[in-house]
């Protein structure tokens, strides 16, 4: 749990406040003896000094009690912003398999509504349920200064204690059931919200209301569940406090009868016990937010304290200078973590030498797109190795790995932010980028012109994932970014494939300029792209069958390449 310094301070306050504002029914009880036993001559004084001294000593209760509330609501964020920042980074080190099987909407729920519920339970929550247990404390020490004679109101703490620990385990287990049910309909909204074009276009709105209906409908069916516990449990525990009040005026009034007591400390004692009913209450309510916010900081701790399978920051950076880029693949054999009865590859070998254009064709489905993920170690292979240079990428760090490698997909994934701040997002700095980088790295992309055209420029926002943009306009923005990250590297995975004649022949000049000089892997079906690399592989049932230039697999007429390009003719006709 992330520590405050402001903390202390404020169970300091609580203490003080909790102190004074116990103090008040003993110094009332005297006041009213004043006023009903003392017939000096002083009396208007003496009652003057006390009432005048007793609101000072609450002006400062109120002074503590203010300061200690701001202290918490203070605290109590610092510690929601602390365990926010350290479970999203926590989920950014986890590895993409981990990823794949997670629903986005769950984290989203995780980073909002459970960081704020244990966020409360642990500051503001815990405050209250601190400051009715000093209350409680004070109350009943007080009480028993005044007379003993109500000692046996104590027999109604056990019972109220081990209702309490039974109502605050079904608790925790309710809300964690309550929270992983609230994660499921925040992952429907946020999927449907974030497909909505998709929603629209099928007509399927009704469905998905229906859909989100059900999933809150099931919340609703958790809370009403709580609500019965919390009213059985609050029940009893009023019923406990009023009971005590009864009884108090019941034995007080048979003392006072007997002269065994006066009205003052009468009084008092009722005041001790309806300030030790309310904290008793307090307490039920501390305890009863203590075990929802512990209910949710389950899935919580999980989520921070899970170490990634794959490392993140760690491992071995090659030497600039003796860097050159030469990737291979030995003897790889992988399947998808989510899937692992289906395997992807088998026995998978190929080399791409440093500074050249290797093509990597096949049908859908082979696992053309699975390579870059193997080259970007998003993925460990089951056995087999990836190297760059002759190193085991498994022994270099992933983050510098990376940072040497550009990738443009065919579907390229844009923030919903400026252009250029999507162009600048490909250096290792964003914020040291200028505009002139920016400007030019567009412009070898073939992208300065469309971009221009725009009223606000560079400063366009492209909306959710580049919505607002065309196919080819966000392929040339991706190359844009690539080309600012001026990569050694650079894996093209069906980057003209969606695009139409005119933006393909754009893309595609771009991507001949950025090229040279860097080692290129082309994922790509059409035959504009493959014809300029210097080799062609193919593959087929998770291995490499033919391997070659293009014209030496063309030539083949039972090769697989030739029944490939021939079909893409055929299509294309």
């Amino acid at each position: 749990m992330p520590w405050c310094p402001l903390l202390p301070a404020a169970v300091g306050f609580l203490t003080v406040s909790s102190i004074i504002t116990m103090s008040a029914p003993f110094f009332l009880g005297r006041i009213i003896d004043v006023i009903y036993t003392d017939l000096t001559v002083d009396y208007t004084s003496k009652l003057t000094s006390l009432c005048l001294a007793l609101s000072g000593v609450f002006l400062c209760g109120a002074a503590a009690n203010a300061t200690r509330v701001y202290l918490m609501q203070t605290t109590g964020q610092r510690i929601v912003n602390q365990l926010r920042v350290s479970l999203f980074s926590s989920v950014l080190r986890q590895e993409v398999a981990f990823l794949d099987k997670t629903r986005t909407g769950e984290l989203i729920n995780r980073l909002s509504s459970d960081t704020a519920l244990l966020g409360r339970s642990v500051t503001e929550n815990l405050s209250d349920g601190l400051r009715a247990g000093a209350q409680a404390s004070i109350g009943i020490g007080m009480m028993f200064i005044i007379t003993q004679e109500f000692a046996f109101l104590l027999r109604i703490v056990p019972p109220i204690s081990i209702l309490a620990v039974i109502y605050g385990r079904y608790l925790r287990k309710l809300t964690k059931v309550t929270q992983d049910s609230l994660a499921q309909a925040t992952q429907l909204a946020e999927e449907c919200i974030g497909n909505i074009r998709t929603v629209r276009a099928f007509g399927k709105e009704s469905l998905e209301m229906n859909k989100y209906s059900v999933s809150v409908d099931h919340v609703m069916q958790l809370a009403r569940r709580e609500a019965l516990a919390r009213a059985g449990f609050f029940g009893a525990v009023g019923l406990s406090g009023n009971l005590i009040v009864l009884s108090v005026l019941y034995k007080g009034g048979l003392l006072m009868a007997n002269a065994h007591m006066t009205v003052g400390e009468l009084s008092s004692f009722l005041m001790y016990a309806f300030w030790v009913g309310l904290s008793i209450g307090g307490l039920s309510s501390f305890y009863s937010e203590l075990m929802k916010g512990l209910g949710a900081g389950g899935r919580l701790w999980e989520l921070l304290e899970r170490k990634p399978v794959l490392p993140f920051n760690e491992g071995v950076s090659l030497n600039e200078k003796a860097f050159h880029g030469t990737l291979e693949f030995k003897n790889v054999d992988f399947a998808y973590p989510a899937r692992p009865e289906v395997p992807i590859f088998q026995d998978f070998s190929l080399v791409l030498p440093s500074g050249s254009v290797t093509a990597l064709v096949g049908s859908s489905g082979s696992g053309k797109s699975t390579v870059v993920s193997l080259l970007l170690r998003l993925y460990d292979p089951h056995s087999g190795t990836v190297s760059l240079d002759g190193h085991d990428i498994r022994q270099l760090n992933p983050v510098w790995l990376r940072s040497k490698i550009g990738t443009v997909s065919q579907e390229p994934i844009l923030f919903s932010c400026t252009i250029a701040e999507n162009i600048a997002y490909g250096a290792d700095d964003p914020t040291h980028v200028t505009a002139k980088q920016v400007e030019r790295a567009a412009d070898m992309a073939n992208a300065a012109t469309f971009i221009k055209h725009f009223p606000d420029g560079f400063n366009t926002v492209v909306g959710e994932k580049g919505i607002l943009l065309s196919g080819g306009q966000k392929q040339r923005i991706a190359i844009a970014r690539a080309l600012l990250k001026n990569p050694k590297i650079l894996l093209l995975d069906e980057a003209t494939s969606a695009l139409d004649a005119e933006n393909e022949y754009l893309v595609q000049e771009a991507l001949d300029r950025i090229m040279k000089g860097r080692t290129v892997l082309i994922i790509a079906h059409r035959l504009s792209t493959i014809k300029n690399a210097n080799m062609v592989a193919v593959l087929n049932q998770g291995k490499i069958t033919e391997f070659g230039k293009h014209e030496e697999l063309l030539s083949k007429p039972d090769g697989i390449y030739r029944k490939l390009m021939n079909k893409q003719s055929f299509m294309s006709s």
